[in-house]
């Protein structure tokens, strides 16, 4: 009987691990959900400190973020929700409504709240327990504080009951922590979710060395304020001297897996060209060490661009057309994820070609991008493919607002985000008639769409009308 059990089980798993195997690629295939992070390096996460944005409102500190393509923002206590008179500020006194308006409007930009601080935390556990609950319903990973000594006990104990953790950072001496060894005096013999906020330009002005701070913490980093300094002021990274690449290399030495956010104090009215610089140079430096496979679609001379000349240009990183046709890339893809954002005119039209054999016209799968905002249901709609599949519902914004949408094309699946919502999610093997789609309905087109080439060059379409893109960021798959 022990023999016969064993048989079975065995037979039971096998069929098991073999139903797995077949479902499995479906469910890879099927899990465009929502927009995707679009880091460089696996476990960096790069992102933007709102205080970077103090002289705007926190929703425009997340278009901020959104233009610079970061995926995750720090909110900082004391910014005003919207530029409203008497608009409530960004903490843990919002009320349930405002948390799920930001919420949704975190969401619609593919963004995640991670961090919340610098935010002061006593030895009053009912106080510091609103913060934790606070951080609970936003998402939120990380409390950053300067908490007295003698709270650290108790806010450990919330970190483990919350499993949040607890960033404690280092403002310029002679304040509490300027010091990282007494950070770590604070961290000796806590759980593992208290650590050190590394502000590496605070270090700099204490006058120690940023890149021996790191070596001191090494193991309690939770989370960093990167910056490089010159004059005393913040410049891009890279630049001075050239502080952040050793910094890079350290954290990577250490295996750190976190939250980098840009806190850029200065030019404060207009800082986002200089932070977009220090992405840029993040991006490169990053990807060095443990890459992601997330590069631009284009690069910043269009050297890999198929196109007429003067056609498209780049202007202050939006890719504008200048009229003259399509922009197509030099090489083919087949199995992606693109991750976009656009921008219409009042009735313009545009679209994103996938897997095209050629540059001349001819059915192929165009993710439909135009002003369909407020227009009724049909198969023409932004979000949708044209002519082939409405979407699921009509989310693109007003003209003059920034849409994104993420494109997942892998064997036959066709599915897209747009704005936090998705679309649609098809197979394509299911249209197996020319000139028609599967509920029965007519479409333009003299061939099945099954039979389209599964490999092709990717374009954006010139439809006679102004239209924008930025962050045009692709990751092939298997």
């Amino acid at each position: 009987m022990k023999t016969e059990r064993i048989t079975v089980d065995s037979k039971v798993i096998i069929f098991t691990l073999l139903l797995f195997a077949l479902v499995c690629p479906v469910f890879a295939a099927r899990s465009l959900n929502q927009h995707p992070a679009t880091d460089p390096c696996k476990g960096w996460k790069l992102g933007t400190q709102a205080y970077s944005f103090n002289r705007f409102s926190f929703y425009e500190a997340i278009e901020k973020t959104s233009s610079l393509g970061l995926n995750y923002i720090e909110a900082y206590p004391g910014q005003k929700l919207t530029n409203e008179k008497g608009s409530p500020k960004t903490d843990m006194n919002l009320s349930p409504e405002l948390r799920q308006e930001v919420k949704d409007r975190l969401k619609a930009a593919g963004i995640k709240l991670v961090n919340f601080g610098v935010v002061g935390l006593g030895n009053n556990e009912q106080k510091a327990r609103e913060v934790f609950e606070f951080a609970k319903d936003m998402g939120i990973q990380t409390v950053v504080s300067e908490p007295p000594l003698e709270a650290i006990p108790m806010l450990d104990k919330l970190c483990q009951e919350y499993k949040i953790n607890l960033a404690i950072h280092n403002h310029p001496k002679p304040s509490r922590y300027w010091n990282p060894d007494t950070v770590l005096e604070a961290c000796k013999g806590r759980s593992k979710y208290v650590g050190a906020c590394a502000d590496t330009g605070h270090w700099v002005r204490s006058g120690l060395d940023p890149v021996e701070c790191l070596k001191k913490l090494d193991g309690r980093i939770k989370s960093l304020h990167f910056k490089e300094l010159q004059d005393g002021h913040d410049v891009p990274w890279g630049t001075a001297d050239n502080r952040a690449t050793p910094l890079l290399a350290e954290l990577n030495r250490q295996r750190f897996k976190g939250v980098f956010s840009i806190e850029y104090e200065h030019n404060w009215n207009n800082s986002v060209p200089e932070i977009r610089k220090c992405v840029e140079f993040f991006n490169t430096e990053s990807a060095k060490f443990n890459p992601t496979g997330w590069k631009p679609l284009f690069d910043a001379q269009l050297s890999n661009a198929d196109m007429k000349p003067n056609s498209w240009a780049w202007e202050d990183a939006v890719l504008t057309r200048k009229g003259g046709g399509d922009i197509w890339t030099k090489d083919k893809y087949s199995n992606f994820i693109i991750d976009l954002q656009f921008k219409v005119a009042k009735g313009s039209n545009s679209g994103v070609f996938i897997r095209t054999g050629n540059h001349s016209w001819l059915p192929w799968v165009e993710v439909q991008v135009e002003d369909s905002f407020g227009k009724p249901m049909s198969n023409h709609l932004a979000g949708g493919i044209f002519d082939i599949q409405a979407p699921a519902a009509n989310v693109v914004y007003e003209p003059g607002k920034w849409n994104r949408m993420t494109i997942l094309a892998k064997g036959s699946n066709i599915a897209v985000v747009l704005n936090g919502t998705q679309t649609f999610d098809i197979d394509l093997d299911k249209w197996i008639t020319p000139n028609k789609n599967p509920d029965g309905t007519k479409n333009k087109f003299k061939i099945a769409y099954k039979d389209l080439p599964r490999t092709g060059f990717i374009g954006l379409q010139d439809h006679g009308q102004d239209i924008w893109y930025r962050n045009i960021k692709i990751k092939t798959l298997k």
